[in-house]
């Protein structure tokens, strides 16, 4: 096992301000924090693993979580408003998109958690700022490290114990930012290594044979995460070349079967951040056929997803949240899409998750400039999985403030 840096903690963030926090790979945007294992040999089964699914775009969540109950929702969506003959009822009140049949079966199985409302004050309609405050839980606040980040730190203080971060991308999320973690970042787990010149290969292998340097701290942080590189590019390599599983992720496969491929290695991360990319969920015109699309894509692969952690006998020990950064306005616009909006409904998807309804429904009539008035702070959510999910106790200490936690998890072990 390579040598645990020592490094104090102006040397790390000196460090991570320099631009150490990752190192680029090709198809990557990191590598696994220091040190690194070479091989699991322990039983994993029971530790708990938590999956954040980012719908990035701006999801409609009037028309993913459709309340076919409320007249108001047909006024103000003539045309797009999906009429009861075609969604999938789950009560008398709500209902699913028909391409969303993965998402009717978690819930009818008692396994999602549907959480409306969910939003935070003085929301802002841009992409780039409330996604960083979604990723940061800290809106308006210029915080530097992402709210998984900041959990990484407080449940494994010294950073080195396990690889506790994978974000699939082709760069690394704020969400995973970590002062004492280095978060593994990868998209093509088959061109996993990192990116060199020829003329830098030679010097590249020195680094990895070197070792530590015999005493400097900041060298030796360095060339751990040099060698834990190389281990790493190797292990998700071998991880994804060897899984095999019947389960059919669906028409598209954009990322969960990579976890699974590193759940099924027995790999140590407890956080893997998953985004579905390029602003799909950015419905401004022609929004119907786009987003029942986007749903079946997005239902068929989580309840995939899903259904191999039974397969694999960790079904107890995954949660999965699937949130996206704001939802859209109540009406319906002249393209026949949805403009940028405000609150929106979350899911909390696992067998140890209480399925059902949380949070009350927004009003479709009582508006904010025909927007939504946001009824869960998202944070509280937040505080339900790092505290009743991942079974840490100072949430306010990362959070950075207090937000009481939902009961989603009273039936959890």
């Amino acid at each position: 096992m390579a040598r645990t840096p020592k490094l104090t903690g102006a040397e790390r963030e000196g460090l991570v301000r320099a631009g150490y926090e990752s190192i680029v790979l090709e198809g990557a945007g990191g590598m696994s924090t220091s040190p690194v294992w070479s091989q699991v040999t322990s039983e994993r089964k029971g530790e708990r693993i938590l999956v954040i699914v980012e719908l990035s775009g701006g999801n409609d969540g009037l028309n993913t979580v459709i309340p076919y109950g409320d007249d108001a929702y047909y006024q103000a969506r003539p045309r797009l408003g999906i009429r009861r003959n075609d969604l999938l009822a789950i009560d008398d009140s709500f209902g699913f998109q028909k391409t969303m049949s993965g998402f009717e079966r978690l819930y009818k199985d008692g396994q999602m958690a549907v959480v409306h409302g969910v939003g935070y004050d003085q929301p802002s309609l841009s992409h780039f700022a409330s996604m960083a405050f979604w990723q940061t839980a800290m809106p308006n606040s210029g915080e530097a490290n992402g709210w998984l980040g900041r959990m990484a730190d407080a449940i494994d203080p010294l950073g080195h114990e396990r690889n506790f971060l994978v974000n699939i991308d082709d760069h690394q999320s704020l969400a995973v930012r970590a002062m004492n973690h280095v978060p593994l970042v990868f998209d093509d787990p088959q061109k996993f290594r990192r990116r060199a010149f020829d003329v830098e290969a030679g010097a590249m292998a020195a680094v990895d044979r070197r070792g530590n340097a015999g005493g400097n701290g900041s060298l030796d942080f360095l060339f751990d995460i040099a060698a834990s590189a190389s281990t790493s590019e190797r292990l998700v390599r071998d991880a994804w070349a060897n899984y095999r599983t019947p389960v059919d992720y669906g028409l598209s496969k954009w990322g969960l079967e990579r976890v699974a491929a590193l759940i099924a290695a027995d790999f140590p991360t407890r956080v893997y951040y998953v985004p579905y990319r390029n602003n799909a969920f950015d419905t401004h015109v022609y929004q119907a056929d786009l987003h029942a699309r986007l749903w079946a894509y997005t239902s068929d692969h989580i309840a995939a997803f899903m259904r191999d952690m039974d397969r694999l006998g960790r079904a107890d020990d995954v949660v999965l949240m699937a949130f996206s950064e704001f939802g859209r306005r109540v009406a319906e616009n002249t393209s026949l899409g949805t403009d940028h909006g405000t609150a929106g409904p979350a899911f909390i998807i696992g067998k140890g998750v209480t399925g059902g309804h949380f949070g009350t429904p927004p009003s479709l009539t009582d508006l904010d400039d025909g927007n939504l008035k946001f009824t869960t702070d998202y944070r509280r959510i937040y505080a339900t999985l790092i505290g009743g999910w991942m079974g840490h106790d100072k949430v306010s200490a990362i959070l950075k403030d207090d937000f009481s936690p939902l009961a989603l998890f009273d039936r959890a072990a």
